[in-house]
């Protein structure tokens, strides 16, 4: 696949699963289904592009091996707000080199009506595991990150082990595996980017 600049929510994005024979590459649509007490009085579902509650109803249906998933990415951005000023996109990596990684992930396939001109559409729609942020990312953005896989131990864990087992992946990358390598809107074609 060609190195792509940027991925936005409701956007496609390269996503691996597990197929019958083994790790399927495919395009999905990021943003999962809205739980339904988020579409009363819409008339849209826009997608939920993160899940950080798993003991959710909603979410746990997708976290059997079926639905699991990992998105490749080769940095993130999250946004760092401060008083007085507009918000401003800090992009994150491994290393200035920017190598893959993957965020702990799940998918399903669903109908809904995404965008009104569209109407009614059946996408495979994903979404990935967050988790409370380091410390290389709670200083812009405290709230919460991506749930990050390193090594092919940690892919293959998460999926395939059993369910309970798998979401103890879910906890923040360790203290200084991050550096911050842009920061405001990509210009440049590094890879992957979410």
């Amino acid at each position: 696949m060609p190195p792509l600049t940027g991925i936005y929510p409701d956007y496609m994005a390269p996503v691996v699963s597990n197929g019958e024979a083994g790790p399927v590459l495919s395009i999905m649509r990021w943003g999962m289904p809205s739980p339904a007490f988020a579409l009363k009085g819409k008339k849209t579902d826009r997608g939920v592009t993160n899940v950080r509650n798993t003991r959710s109803p909603h979410w746990r249906r997708w976290f059997g091996v079926k639905h699991r998933c990992v998105v490749p990415f080769t940095s993130f951005s999250e946004p760092h707000n401060q008083t007085g000023k507009p918000s401003e996109p800090v992009w994150f990596a491994l290393s200035e080199d920017r190598p893959i990684a993957f965020f702990a992930g799940i998918w399903t396939e669903w109908t809904s009506v995404r965008k009104l001109k569209d109407g009614e559409t059946t996408d495979n729609l994903f979404g990935f595991l967050t988790t409370e942020a380091n410390a290389d990312v709670s200083a812009i953005h405290p709230k919460a990150m991506p749930v990050v896989l390193t090594t092919k131990d940690e892919i293959d864990f998460w999926l395939g082990a059993d369910v309970d087992e798998a979401l103890t992946l879910q906890r923040p990358l360790a203290d200084g595996h991050l550096q911050i390598v842009r920061r405001g809107t990509p210009q440049d074609t590094a890879g992957i980017s979410i």
